[in-house]
């Protein structure tokens, strides 16, 4: 469960600034052979970057996850058209569904859009998209995955700010070792990764936490997530129109971002 008191996010989003850019020097692999001599390097660049025992000892737990990197390297439905990728990914299916989610759920979206700008259409997409509205949200322990990631050679700086903000969030007691999510280190119903927490995770059911495994928590982080990605309320977000730009911030594979704004067209109401 992934909670985060509402005062430290904006200290630990200040500290990504700070972070980014560490554990240049530990150099990057393409199997396991050389994981553990790279988190003893990662480890002292994370302690000379601020993270604590915590952050340290969470990263010492981590294994390198052979089923991450076949995850990373296997997604071809990336590549298909958009009518293949929505027959594969159960687009109809989605909207379907997403349109009860709406009608059942009404209130929380409205305080949301009222909130964020952000209506329910994408929110609902992204949500069933990503997990089936909650049934599965992965089952890969989080910060495993973030330092497999770092510490592979095909996208080692993007990951590098990730582990380093997940090492922040488990200094935080937020993260934990046993805390398990998708392939890719995301965590939650709309599957966040660490960075976004920190920088976009807010509580949106009033009890003082960040819990990204709750409805109104999961949902109204997403629209800041949007909105933080130049969401403006009211304008389209179909491809050409001036909020696609946030759905694309969101994923950048284009076939997803094009599914995720044609469900939401759907589930809005056209």
């Amino acid at each position: 469960m992934v909670q985060m008191g509402l005062g430290r996010i904006a200290l630990c989003a200040a500290a990504l600034g700070i972070m980014a850019g560490a554990a240049e020097a530990a150099p990057c692999g393409k199997t396991a052979a050389g994981f553990e001599n790279w988190k003893r390097a990662f480890a002292q660049e994370a302690q000379a970057q601020g993270i604590g025992q915590r952050g340290i000892s969470a990263l010492q737990a981590t294994s390198y996850s052979v089923g991450t990197i076949r995850a990373d390297r296997g997604q071809h439905s990336f590549k298909l058209s958009l009518d293949q990728f929505m027959a594969k990914r159960g687009g109809p299916a989605i909207a379907s569904k997403g349109k009860r989610m709406k009608s059942a759920n009404a209130a929380l979206f409205n305080a949301i859009e009222r909130k964020y700008g952000v209506p329910a259409g994408p929110l609902v997409a992204i949500w069933g998209m990503e997990t089936g509205f909650g049934s599965f949200m992965g089952n890969q322990p989080t910060i495993s995955a973030t330092a497999t990631l770092a510490y592979d050679c095909r996208r080692p700086e993007y990951f590098t700010d990730q582990l380093m903000a997940a090492l922040q969030l488990a200094d935080r007691g937020v993260l934990t070792p046993q805390t398990r999510g998708a392939m890719h280190g995301e965590v939650g119903m709309t599957q966040f990764l660490p960075k976004s927490i920190l920088l976009y995770g807010v509580d949106g059911n009033g009890d003082g936490v960040v819990n990204l495994n709750t409805k109104a928590d999961a949902l109204a982080s997403t629209a800041n997530f949007l909105k933080g990605h130049g969401w403006t309320a009211g304008a389209g977000y179909q491809p050409g129109q001036p909020n696609f730009a946030a759905i694309q911030g969101w994923n950048a594979a284009g076939v997803y971002q094009q599914a995720i704004a044609l469900i939401a067209r759907q589930i809005d109401g056209g």
